[in-house]
């Protein structure tokens, strides 16, 4: 069978093909085919190299089956090789038949698995990690770069490859990889135009966003960093903490607060806040567009926080009566003059401390900045719209906890 990989794989990505550097390290806008492109390479490669297997990787192993292993399927189905391979879902494994090949998954959290990682035919050559972002700490890349050794055959190489979309300016990845030049390493930045399968319509949710958001254009439409400078929380760390050890801290006390959203997404999250250490932990969320007020109300119950106290933004009035009505606990934050300066002051003495799966507000607070003026390019006292949904979330349950019950705006 003859194919046509331009065809199959589109332009954009042919020294992202080729290379054989140990570090494949691409990072991009939404709509740039850089997974669905990993997806294809490595399914190219098994054929190409029959002795390897492949591991694809993401911080948790919950969501691998809907992510990476998807888009596996839709790679060997794109190159037309459904009848050469098997696929299971546990353990979550695809396996070509002819060879006994096989593709792993193994997610972050689960140490052991990942660092004793073999295979029992051929050798393991190539690593995607997915959603790269996710991996927060270092030295959980570390570790499963140390993994991946052995002695390949001749012709062979090793290669993890690393896809994602760039939230936040102060990562790992971008001091490591972006930052310093590498014989080791390949790096690349792609965006929406150099796909070319997008229907007008998905040209146009870019086109839109440059226009009325130029700010989250730059990272979303042209796969650039977020921005550092002029950040509101710096005092910022991303720990894999054990919530129910955190929770039996005597004196902490918990917030459960919400942003209603539609257009923009609502954002329900959950902090536990230790006054005695000037620490915020944030260790639970949920941001979805255009959900009714129902709908909110079932997720938070599913959550299993449907009997808390949940401090929603007290411009909506009949969005908080109808939570009521569904059962919820909900009730106003408080508002008024400087109540938005005056609780991001009181939060910016804490530390903030975020969970990894608190993936949505991670990606907030990293480009959580204020607003500029746009004639002088000066910063204002006042926050920047964009990336502020749970920001504003966390501002309204945090702050009920830090004022004292006699505080007013008013």
């Amino acid at each position: 069978m003859r194919i046509s990989l331009q065809e199959l794989v589109g332009k954009g990505y042919k020294d992202f093909w080729e290379t054989e550097r140990r570090y494949r390290v691409c990072k991009g806008s939404r709509g740039s085919k850089k997974s669905k492109t990993a997806a294809l390479n490595m399914i190219f490669r098994l054929i190409q190299y029959p002795e390897s297997n492949g591991l694809c990787v993401r911080r948790y192993s919950n969501t691998l089956r809907d992510s990476v292993y998807s888009d596996l399927k839709w790679a060997i189905h794109r190159f037309g090789l459904d009848d050469y391979f098997d696929y299971t879902l546990s353990p979550l494994q695809i396996t070509r038949r002819s060879t006994g090949q096989k593709i792993l998954f193994r997610g972050l959290d689960d140490g052991l698995k990942i660092t004793s990682i073999s295979v029992d035919k051929g050798v393991l050559c190539w690593v995607w990690i997915e959603e790269a972002y996710e991996v927060t700490n270092e030295d959980d890349f570390n570790k499963l770069d140390l993994s991946i050794r052995g002695k390949m055959p001749p012709g062979y190489f090793k290669q993890i490859t690393m896809t994602f979309n760039p939230w936040s300016a102060t990562s790992w990845i971008k001091a490591r990889f972006f930052d310093s030049p590498d014989p080791d390493t390949f790096v690349k930045t792609t965006t929406w135009q150099c796909n070319e399968w997008l229907d007008d319509a998905d040209r146009g949710v870019f086109l839109r966003m440059k226009e009325n958001n130029p700010r989250r254009y730059r990272i979303e439409g042209e796969g650039e960093w977020g921005i550092a400078d002029g950040l509101i929380y710096e005092n910022v760390a991303y720990e894999d903490f054990d919530v129910d050890a955190v929770r039996k801290t005597p004196g902490i006390k918990a917030a459960f607060n919400l942003d209603f959203g539609f257009t923009d997404p609502n954002a329900f999250v959950c902090e536990m806040v230790d006054n005695v250490a000037m620490k915020i932990y944030v260790f639970d969320e949920w941001y979805q567009t255009g959900a009714t007020n129902r709908q909110i109300a079932e997720q938070i119950k599913a959550m299993g926080y449907g009997g808390q106290v949940i401090v929603c933004d007290s411009a909506e009035p009949k969005s908080i009566a109808e939570l009521r009505e569904e059962g919820i606990r909900a009730e106003g934050s408080r508002k008024g003059r400087d109540s938005v300066n005056y609780g991001i002051q009181l939060i910016q003495n804490y530390q903030i401390v975020v969970h990894p799966r608190c993936t949505e507000f991670a990606k907030e607070i990293s480009n959580y900045c204020w607003a500029k003026d746009p004639k002088t390019g000066k910063l204002l006292d006042k926050p920047d719209h964009e990336f502020s949904h749970g920001m504003d979330s966390m501002r309204y349950g945090v702050s009920k906890i830090l004022m004292p019950d006699a505080f007013s705006f008013e």
